[in-house]
C-alpha cells in the first residue's frame, strides 16, 4: 500500500491502484484521468479536496459506481485516516484492491452499506 497516495476525490482508493505504477495519485494531476474525471472537475470548482465533503448526494461521474461511492460515504462518516487504516488491514489480510485489471474484492456488492461493513470488517 502506498498511503501517502491516499484516495482519490472519488473515493477511489490510489494508495492500492496498480493500474499505473508512475502514477502519483488524484491530487498529484499526474492521474490519466484528469482530463475527462468528472468529480476531479466538479470538486476543484467547488473547492474541496473531494466528492466527501459535498453536502450533495449526487451519483454522477464515478460516483455512479459502487465502490468509489461507498468509499465516499466511508470517509464522511469514518475520516480518510480511518478508511486508509482499513484499507491497509484489509490488504495485510489478504483482500484485493485490483485482482483483475482494476476488479477486485471491492468490486462484487451491489449495496453501498453491505461494502462499507465489507471495508470496516474484512468480512461478509
Amino acid at each position: 500500500m502506498k498511503r501517502e497516495l491516499g484516495i482519490a476525490r472519488c473515493g477511489l482508493a490510489c494508495c492500492l491502484c496498480t493500474e499505473n505504477s508512475q502514477c502519483g495519485g488524484c491530487h498529484s494531476g499526474q492521474c490519466s484521468g484528469t482530463s475527462w474525471c468528472e468529480n476531479r472537475r466538479c470538486s476543484i470548482e467547488k473547492g474541496f479536496s473531494s466528492c466527501a465533503e459535498c453536502s450533495e448526494n449526487c451519483r454522477k461521474g464515478l460516483l455512479k459506481k459502487i465502490k468509489p461511492y461507498a468509499f465516499t460515504l466511508f470517509v464522511r462518516r469514518y475520516g480518510v485516516d480511518r478508511l486508509l487504516d482499513c484499507l491497509e488491514a484489509n490488504e495485510k489480510k489478504g483482500i484485493v484492491y485490483h485482482r483483475t485489471g482494476i476488479t477486485g474484492d471491492y468490486d462484487c456488492f451491489d449495496d453501498p452499506e453491505e461494502l462499507i461493513h465489507f471495508i470496516l470488517t474484512g468480512t461478509r
